[in-house]
C-alpha cells in the first residue's frame, strides 16, 4: 500500500514512519511537515492512503483531506491527531476522512489502520469510536422522541441500521457478512442501498450523517 506522511512534528513522524517502513505490505512514499508540502506530495504522486495530522504549521489536515479527495478521489485519509474529540472526527468524517487515530493510544498499530481502510473498514481509536457510539445511541433516543414517523428516520431498514452501526464500529464488509451469517456481497449491496437513502458517497460520512441526524 502506497503511504503519504503528513505531520509537522519530527518527532511524530519518524515514529510512525518506522513503524510503517517495518511493514513490508506498505510503501512509505514521501513525507512533509506542512500543508503546503503536503498539497505538493499530493500532487505528484499515485498513492493509497494519507496519514495527516489537523494542527499543520502552515494550515489544517481538514484542508489536506479535501485537497486530497479533489485530486486523488479513490485515495484514503487518516487523521492522525492529539485531539480525542468527537466534533473533531465528525468534521473529518464528512470531508471525506476514513480513520481517526489519537496518537498517544495509537503507536504500534499504524500499518494495520493503513491496510484496513484500504480493505473497505474504517479506523478508528477504539475510546473515540466508543464515544461516537454513545452518541449514536443517545442520538437515535432523541430522534424517537422528536422525529415524526416517515421522515428520515424511516429510510433505512433495521438490517441497514445494523449494517451501518457495524460501518461505524470499524468492521469491514467480510466481518460484517461473518457476524451476520451472510456474503459480503449482500453486505455490499446493503452500503450501496444507505448512500442512496442518505445521499453520500463514504463510508464515513454515512456515519457522520447518522451521528447527527439520528438514523440508529
Amino acid at each position: 500500500m502506497r503511504v503519504l506522511l503528513i505531520d509537522d512534528d519530527p518527532h511524530i513522524r519518524l515514529v510512525i514512519a518506522q513503524e510503517l517502513l517495518v511493514d513490508m505490505r506498505i510503501n512509505l512514499l514521501a513525507q512533509a511537515g506542512s500543508m503546503k508540502e503536503g498539497r505538493r506530495l499530493i500532487a505528484q504522486y499515485e498513492f493509497d492512503v494519507m496519514l495527516v495530522d489537523l494542527n499543520l504549521g502552515d494550515g489544517t489536515g481538514f484542508d489536506l483531506i479535501e485537497n486530497m479527495k479533489s485530486v486523488r478521489p479513490m485515495a484514503e485519509a487518516v487523521v492522525i491527531s492529539a485531539m480525542e474529540d468527537e466534533q473533531h472526527a465528525l468534521h473529518a468524517f464528512e470531508l471525506g476522512a476514513t480513520g481517526y487515530l489519537v496518537k498517544n493510544s495509537w503507536f504500534g498499530s499504524f500499518p494495520q489502520a493503513v491496510l484496513q481502510v484500504v480493505n473497505g473498514g474504517a479506523s478508528i481509536t477504539p475510546n473515540l469510536a466508543r464515544r461516537l457510539l454513545h452518541r449514536l445511541d443517545h442520538a437515535q433516543g432523541e430522534a424517537h422522541s422528536t422525529t415524526p414517523s416517515g421522515c428520515e428516520n424511516d429510510k433505512l431498514s433495521e438490517r441497514e441500521k445494523e449494517v451501518l452501526k457495524m460501518v461505524a464500529a470499524g468492521y469491514t464488509s467480510a466481518e460484517i457478512g461473518s457476524r451476520l451469517a451472510v456474503s459480503c456481497h449482500t453486505i455490499n449491496t446493503h452500503i450501496k442501498n444507505i448512500y442512496r437513502k442518505l445521499n453520500v458517497r463514504t463510508r464515513a460520512q454515512a456515519v457522520s450523517f447518522a451521528a447527527h441526524r439520528g438514523l440508529f
